[in-house]
């Protein structure tokens, strides 16, 4: 009994404790009532902001005259990581940084048009100001390149982007967002609004896309304002010219003046340009050499561009921090086969702009120079990059590079150039063409990888092979090695374990039975950080700064190639195809003589390396009827009928 007695008491207990908690949780009943009380709450919260938009009309105002200014102020206080150097925008650089300002100032009261509320517009503005003046920060930090208009094109690949940046949170950064947050909490506080009846708000609309409409399309507008604001407009794609520009126009002046640059320098269809005019320049050089392989031995060629491989011996300067084991099996290699000096169209990013002048055997200064050209082409038809020739001469061809398929839309594009196979590795999705154990060194795909597929390749192949393959290896961030803080020594650490990779390949090439010639170079100069970047101890006058847009290149083979053949001499990277098809002894056609002709007459053609070289009309003209036109110079896509 006493048992019994017991259990009922304690499960009286633990049903009344039950009991307690149940009464202290809210009842469903209860719900909808909390529900109302929130928004009564909200209600009555806004309630308050619509009397303080009448109670306060001063203030309000004053909220919305500051706001231009303090965001300027913020934005470039975030990219230039000063209030120092901000202050001394205003007292070296009034002008610019007034029309600044006045750009400020009117994309904020398009936005009070559009909208009429003050929060809603200061909300939209600011997040447009911090995210651009942070990814300014950014980007300059990690390649010492500022921000334009045009990189937007790449806001699809921002996960791709992000493993190249070096990306740093500080405390003045924090401070500045802080800051911003709480203006914009104030003026969603007071809620201001603008009481514009319909005709001013379109008038002010109206009067905005015609300012913007001059900036972009009307040149005598933007020449003329520029020139009373004292922007500086000098066209340049060379990299300390534009940072002095940044320097004098300020942040928004300089997206702002970019935008209308990159508009005046579209490419646009050559006046003359026709079908007749295209065979006029090529029956100067009519199709006069007819190759055979040299009796039938068709050559594997190989293309190799090292991501960021650069000699940096070239300056004296820094000879005494480069170890001697460095570079000493790359000089190996050179000095086993025929070494030059090259001129890369680009420097420290934008692999792209080499890379399509090794493909198609053209200059990018013929269309303009393009940071991404492969935005250009025209996608109708097939386009007749150097793949094609050599798939009409029986050829395989392949294309491999470890990175995302989609990055500058490769995967859409390079389909068109003649590629039998494309082999891309993107860590990201784990997704991979490639059909050989994949290995890193830092944070990429290491160049070993890269060179045992290449090899597969070959001895699966029956027939001789074409390839192209653009490594990852050595690209930015260059912090994973053994000091992080020593971004310099970490790349050159790389670089030697590239050059080690590099030796064990050429072994295996000469083991292969069949004739081989490699051909290899370094797409540009590394990009490194801009605060601690070795680039600033180099003395760079215009005549130096010429150095980082020279490679150093060698033409190596496993048989008795005829490496005489390869000119004397600096030449540009978009004459290498010519020099490998002169070596194997292929066919030419009247286009190939042509640009044969061009390589000696003009062995440079590059507005980066030579700021001064005049346009030549005709490369030009051939240039844009291949990668854009209508195709009427010869080729193996040409319609012949």
């Amino acid at each position: 009994m006493a048992d019994k007695s017991i259990e009922k008491i304690s499960s009286d207990e633990s049903t009344g404790k039950m009991l307690d908690v149940a009464d202290k949780l809210p009842k469903k009943s209860d719900a909808p009532e909390e529900k109302k009380k929130r928004f009564q709450k909200f209600k009555a919260f806004n309630a308050k902001r619509a009397e303080r938009t009448d109670k306060c009309k001063l203030f309000n105002t004053a909220l919305l005259i500051i706001f231009p200014i303090f965001i300027l102020s913020i934005a470039e206080i975030i990219q230039g990581k000063s209030v120092t150097r901000y202050l001394d925008m205003w007292i070296n650089h009034t002008a610019p940084m007034i029309f600044g300002l006045a750009i400020t100032y009117l994309i904020f009261v398009f936005f009070l048009a559009v909208f009429r509320s003050g929060w809603i517009s200061v909300l939209i503005e600011s997040i447009i100001f911090l995210a651009m003046s942070t990814t300014e920060r950014f980007k300059f930090n990690t390649n010492g390149n500022h921000l334009i208009i045009s990189d937007m094109k790449l806001f699809r690949s921002v996960k791709s982007l992000s493993s190249f940046a070096y990306i740093k949170i500080t405390w003045d950064l924090v401070l500045c967002y802080i800051i911003a947050i709480a203006f914009i909490l104030l003026i969603y506080y007071f809620n201001p609004k603008v009481k514009w009846k319909p005709i001013p708000r379109t008038a002010t609309g109206a009067v905005f896309v015609l300012i913007a409409f001059g900036f972009v399309m009307c040149r005598p507008f933007y020449k003329n304002v520029y020139s009373v604001f004292k922007i500086d407009d000098t066209y340049t794609i060379r990299q300390s010219k534009i940072n002095q520009k940044f320097d004098n126009n300020g942040f928004v002046g300089f997206l702002l003046q970019t935008l209308s640059e990159d508009y005046e320098h579209r490419i646009k269809e050559p006046k003359n340009y026709s079908k007749k005019h295209i065979e006029n320049i090529q029956e100067e050089s009519p199709a006069v050499a007819v190759g055979d392989f040299n009796s039938g031995k068709k050559p594997n060629v190989i293309f190799i561009m090292s991501e960021s491989f650069a000699d940096f011996r070239v300056f004296d300067e820094l000879k005494n921090d480069i170890g001697s084991d460095v570079y000493k099996k790359f000089d190996d290699a050179c000095e086993a086969g025929e070494s030059r000096r090259i001129i890369t169209p680009t420097y420290a990013s934008w692999t792209v702009r080499a890379e399509f002048e090794l493909l198609f055997g053209l200059p990018v200064k013929g269309i303009n120079d393009p940071n991404m050209p492969q935005r250009e082409y025209n996608k109708d038809h097939d386009l007749p990059a150097m793949a094609q020739y050599y798939k009409s001469w029986g050829y395989n061809t392949a294309y491999i590079h470890p990175f995302q398929a989609s990055f500058y839309g490769r995967k859409n594009t390079y389909p068109l150039f003649g590629f039998d196979n494309l082999y891309f590795h993107d860590d990201q999705s784990d997704e991979s063409d490639f059909t050989v154990e994949v290995g890193h060194y830092g944070t990429y795909v290491e160049d070993s990888t890269i060179y045992n597929q290449i090899i597969e390749l070959l001895n699966e192949s029956d027939d001789p092979m074409y390839i192209h393959t653009t490594t990852m290896q050595n690209h930015q961030p260059y912090n994973l090695g053994e000091d992080p803080d020593d971004e310099f020594g970490n790349y050159l650490q790389w670089i030697q374990h590239s050059n080690d990779a590099l030796e064990i390949f050429l072994e295996q090439i000469k083991n292969i039975k069949e004739p081989t010639l490699i051909f290899f170079v370094g797409d540009h100069f590394p990009s490194l950080r801009n605060e601690t970047s070795v680039y600033n101890r180099l003395d760079l006058t215009e005549e130096r700064e010429s150095l980082l847009y020279e490679q150093t290149c060698f033409f190596w083979s496993n048989y008795d190639a005829d490496l005489s053949k390869v000119p004397e001499g600096k030449f540009s990277f978009f004459y290498v195809p010519y020099v490998i098809l002169d070596i194997i002894d292929a066919p030419h056609d009247a286009f190939i003589e042509k640009m044969m002709n061009y390589m000696k007459e003009i062995p440079i053609y590059s507005t980066a390396f030579d700021p001064s070289i005049e346009n030549v009309t005709e490369l030009d003209d051939l240039t844009y009827d291949r990668v854009i036109g209508d195709l009427y110079s010869d080729s193996p896509v040409t319609d012949k009928d």
